[in-house]
């Protein structure tokens, strides 16, 4: 089994496609073909069902992905850990992050890095709240920036950044919007804008409204932050958001106010595999996380 073989074998997979596959890999479609068809040969087993030039995997054919997936990502690690123990300043950091972190703060954190090492390369994957945890006990990347922390699960090292507030998002003509502050049973009779099922902020959101004896009534979701601040600024909808998300993006048409019953918080921090080290350049991020987001902690207080 040669190296040469998992490239191919992970590019058809991916394309379900001879030819795109052997043009994206700038060999001939011959060559991709032999190379799949001596691996079959050789693993005793079809890992693709042929449709003319299309393919697709089969059963075994998807687990042999997964665990191929896996092991290159080990050796793309380690080819990389050699490279930048050299020069660690110029490596590549890997980091996953959830939408909400997306817009500010993931950015934010990335420009002042790159001041202090310019040449320092990302290499950046959204993703959700437990498709970021399973990338990190997985393999698929080392580290995840998240929010909340997942303070239970035993397979990750986790650390807290900071913790902030969730406020209320209502149109500039809601009859509350001249509020210092709001109660969320206020909003109980208000038609939501939520992010859809699957998105652990909207169980934040669900849950603090169950809490009070109300489910709220979700008239619209979206999976996009600014597509929810958009149905919001139409007057389509309250919703509740992170603060962070409303940083340098807040509409005219919108207000934001704090909530004080309750006081609904999340944690946002990093979490890193519990069985696995940090490349040096992912250290270097790693460790400026910390500072970083102790320094603007330490300036707001």
């Amino acid at each position: 089994m040669e190296l040469r073989q998992m490239k191919y074998f992970m590019e058809v997979a991916t394309r379900e496609h001879m030819t795109e596959a052997a043009h994206n890999l700038h060999v001939a479609q011959s060559a991709v073909s032999r190379q799949i068809v001596n691996l079959e040969n050789e693993l005793g087993v079809d890992l693709f069902i042929r449709e003319g030039r299309r393919v697709k995997l089969t059963p075994i054919g998807k687990i042999f992905l997964e665990r191929i997936t896996h092991a290159m990502n080990v050796i793309d690690d380690a080819t990389r850990e050699v490279k930048e123990y050299l020069d660690p300043e110029k490596g590549t950091v890997r980091v996953a992050f959830p939408i909400s972190l997306a817009a500010h703060t993931l950015p934010t954190a990335i420009s002042s890095f790159r001041m202090y090492y310019p040449d320092a390369k990302f290499q950046l994957k959204q993703g959700l709240y437990n498709d970021l945890i399973d990338g990190v006990i997985n393999g698929d990347f080392n580290m995840a920036l998240i929010g909340p922390v997942p303070m239970e699960e035993t397979k990750v090292k986790r650390k807290i950044l900071f913790t902030e507030n969730v406020v209320a998002l209502l149109p500039i003509h809601h009859p509350l919007a001249d509020r210092s502050s709001l109660r969320l049973r206020d909003l109980k009779d208000d038609p939501f804008v939520l992010l859809p099922e699957g998105f652990v902020f909207r169980d934040i959101v669900m849950n603090a409204c169950r809490e009070l004896g109300f489910t709220p009534h979700v008239a619209f979701e979206g999976d996009d932050i600014d597509a929810l601040k958009g149905l919001v600024a139409a007057g389509l909808g309250v919703t509740l958001m992170p603060e962070v998300t409303l940083v340098d993006s807040l509409s005219r048409s919108t207000v934001k106010i704090p909530l004080i019953e309750p006081n609904v918080t999340r944690t946002v921090g990093v979490i890193t595999p519990n069985e696995r080290v940090l490349l040096p350049t992912e250290e270097l991020f790693y460790n400026f996380l910390q500072k970083f987001f102790s320094r603007l902690t330490d300036f707001k207080e």
